[in-house]
């Protein structure tokens, strides 16, 4: 029972921190471009997309609503224990500063380094390819952004006070429906790794399968930590979007959602290693600010170069936590030292 209490615990408190801190990223320009319409409103289109892909996860993928990110991360042997649960209650206390740190490193890291031979390797694995989402996302705003600010963004800047046309906000939102699907894809396993499955290996392939009462419970859960975060527009962390250039016009958030979820769609096509999306979200961001700064003059660079590094600094702050975490307080429980 106590194992199953802690699972519960972990899996409570990883929904609504990593709901907190990382959905911000996808739904961040969603919420701060229509900031005039009701919370609600918001809310249940958001939920409903939730809802069509953890019910699309569970019947397409034979019961594996984490789209394959846990195939490499087995349920803990013994179940969970209180060393798993540590991370996301640390990464709760650090949305409530707004500091984006990576969900994905802080939660999977201690279940990475505390598998045994089965998830040997994995976090060099995650740290790879998040590292290169984060180049490729950085080059992608960059080159983008190069091209089309000095016409696009000064278009947005002059007209961000006239009246839009209404398929601006149904692109906008289809956009959002299709970036918020690809987070959803990537960033379940940060969540679900605290829920028991089964795992079974046929002819080589790994599949992870959950039973529906847990995709019921999950998704009850899940809907109502989102309905939280929409009534609070965002919390601390919707801040780092707000600090960014026209992240309120329709039109800029419709563009920065459509490369995010597009480089995400190809990273998750690419392997089941789970990855930051915090990194490609941010190397995205940084991008796209250093290009408009160059290109169109609509900010200072040394303040646009500022808020990058600070965003960087953030995300290795994170990753020194995760490891700390995962070596150091497995030790203080065990009396075993985890070597990296």
């Amino acid at each position: 029972m106590g194992i199953e209490i802690l699972a519960i615990l972990g899996f409570l408190v990883a929904a609504y921190s990593v709901v907190a801190n990382d959905a911000i990223q996808t739904l961040g320009t969603f919420l701060s471009s229509n900031s005039k319409r009701p919370w609600w409103v918001l809310w249940l289109f958001a939920a409903t997309v939730l809802v069509i892909v953890m019910i699309y996860g569970f019947y397409t993928n034979a019961g594996d609503i984490a789209f394959g990110r846990l195939n490499r991360l087995p349920y803990p042997e013994g179940g969970v224990k209180w060393y798993h649960v540590l991370p996301p209650i640390v990464l709760l206390f650090l949305t409530r500063f707004g500091i984006p740190v990576s969900t994905t490193f802080l939660v999977l890291t201690v279940f990475a380094l505390t598998g045994g031979a089965e998830t040997e390797g994995v976090l060099g694995k995650m740290l790879i390819k998040s590292g290169m989402g984060y180049i490729v996302a950085f080059a992608a705003g960059i080159l983008i952004y190069a091209i089309i600010s000095r016409a696009w963004s000064r278009w947005i800047s002059n007209t961000r006070d006239h009246p839009l046309p209404y398929y601006w906000t149904l692109i906008q939102w289809a956009s959002t429906a299709f970036l918020w699907w690809q987070w959803l894809a990537q960033d379940f396993a940060n969540i679900f790794i605290f829920l028991p499955r089964t795992t079974t290996e046929i002819d080589g392939v790994t599949q992870v399968a959950f039973n529906t009462p847990t995709l019921v419970f999950a998704t009850i859960i899940m809907v109502a930590l989102l309905g939280w975060v929409f009534k609070s527009r965002g919390g601390k962390i919707q801040g780092i979007v707000l600090s960014k250039t026209n992240t309120t016009d329709v039109r800029a958030a419709t563009l920065i959602d459509l490369i995010f979820a597009l480089i995400l769609y190809y990273f998750k096509e690419m392997n089941d290693v789970p990855m930051s999306t915090t990194w490609v979200f941010l190397g995205l961001i940084a991008g796209r600010e250093l290009a408009i700064s160059l290109i169109a003059n609509l900010r200072p660079l040394k303040k646009a170069v500022r808020d990058v590094l600070l965003d960087m600094g953030k995300l290795f702050f994170g990753l020194i936590v995760s490891i700390v975490l995962a070596v150091i307080v497995p030790w203080i429980a065990t009396g075993n030292l985890i070597t990296l």
